[in-house]
């Protein structure tokens, strides 16, 4: 089957590389033509019939995958980074990830067997999870460490992302934005030259605004990203005060977009849409009543597992898969953090596992 592959004019490409076993179907990996030849906007997910659609993909570009120049990665997720390795391989291209998200790729390559296991057993316990959830999660590390697996090996950046900075991409204006909060690495990218006009027939004015901005989960048309702690497994401390903020920098890096009111929001997933302005509003809306509603939760106290339960998802909890729920908790945390850093929430000293209440 011919790849998705849409183009966006002015030397900007989108192919549709499919994410296996994922209701969020591909990621978007946006071809940016340059002097040097294309870079790559992530890559997608590291699988033989991604590989393939993404070769099929930069060929129907007018490419071949030995042209690619470069690889920008916009957060270490491996549905963005994880055909990085082959890309460079192929082609010799270079692959740049801001600092952030490099060092959370060293330390996924540097974990011995069972330690992100560990670190995911001594949260779920420390967040109150019963029982039944965490068995498998004991004999998957008892496992894990009898037949010493290794764990994944992401392929490590050869550039840093610096912020603020524009990307050498000759023959292009590309100006790294630091958005941390769904990963505390992850960039925006801002192509600084004029939006071509729409080449639909229905287009009734060019767009407003200046430039594109490439938005990896960011920003999203109908799609709110997940915003959970940021994982370090060689710290598992029993407060949430001692970590960062996450939701809180995801918040402000959403101001920091709006500011910049691109004409075209290219994100890594769903598709194209104009108004970035418009989303941000929404996003903050959407977290500031999320945020209310948990502190309603927490009028009695509640450890980070019973309020992750209490919430408001997609599907009823009970019909949330294991695994979904360990990223429910997490964000739930992340949350929690937020109202704790705004002084609307504190941790009640001594409970085991903790629980929190409002203020």
């Amino acid at each position: 089957m011919a790849p998705q592959v849409i183009d966006h004019r002015g030397g900007v490409w989108s192919i549709a590389v499919p994410i296996p076993d994922n209701p969020l179907g591909h990621t978007l990996v946006h071809l940016l033509e340059t002097d040097r030849g294309p870079v790559l906007i992530d890559t997608g997910w590291d699988d033989p019939d991604s590989w393939d659609t993404l070769a099929a993909g930069i060929a129907a570009c007018g490419f071949a995958p030995a042209d690619v120049h470069g690889v920008v990665i916009t957060h270490h997720h491996p549905d963005h980074h994880g055909l990085s390795a082959k890309v460079r391989e192929t082609s010799g291209a270079w692959v740049a990830m801001h600092a952030a998200d490099a060092a959370v790729v060293h330390r996924t390559r540097e974990a011995q067997p069972g330690q992100w296991l560990d670190y995911l057993v001594a949260k779920l316990t420390a967040a109150g999870a019963p029982d039944a959830h965490m068995e498998p999660l004991r004999a998957a590390r008892a496992r894990r460490r009898e037949r010493r697996l290794p764990g994944p090996r992401p392929a490590l950046p050869d550039r840093d992302i610096e912020p603020g900075a524009l990307l050498a991409l000759p023959g292009r204006r590309v100006r790294a934005i630091w958005t941390p909060g769904h990963t505390p690495g992850h960039v925006c990218l801002h192509l600084e030259e004029a939006h071509p006009a729409h080449s639909s027939p229905t287009a009734s004015a060019a767009p407003t605004g200046f430039g594109r901005l490439f938005s990896g989960d960011h920003l999203l048309p109908s799609i709110t990203p997940h915003i959970g702690l940021y994982e370090d497994p060689d710290d598992v401390p029993s407060d949430l005060l001692d970590r960062g903020d996450p939701l809180g920098d995801y918040l402000d890096s959403l101001e920091r977009v709006a500011r910049l009111a691109p004409a075209e929001v290219l994100p890594a997933h769903q598709h194209a849409f104009p108004d970035a302005a418009g989303r941000v509003r929404e996003l903050i809306a959407h977290h500031e009543e999320r945020l209310a509603d948990l502190r309603a939760l927490l009028r009695e106290p509640l450890t980070a597992w019973q309020l992750a339960a209490a919430m408001q998802w997609n599907r009823p909890w009970e019909r949330i898969p294991p695994g979904s729920r360990n990223i429910a908790v997490s964000e739930a945390e992340a949350h929690l953090r937020h109202l704790i850093k705004r002084g609307h929430a504190e941790p009640l000293p001594g409970s085991d596992p903790l629980r929190y209440i409002a203020l």
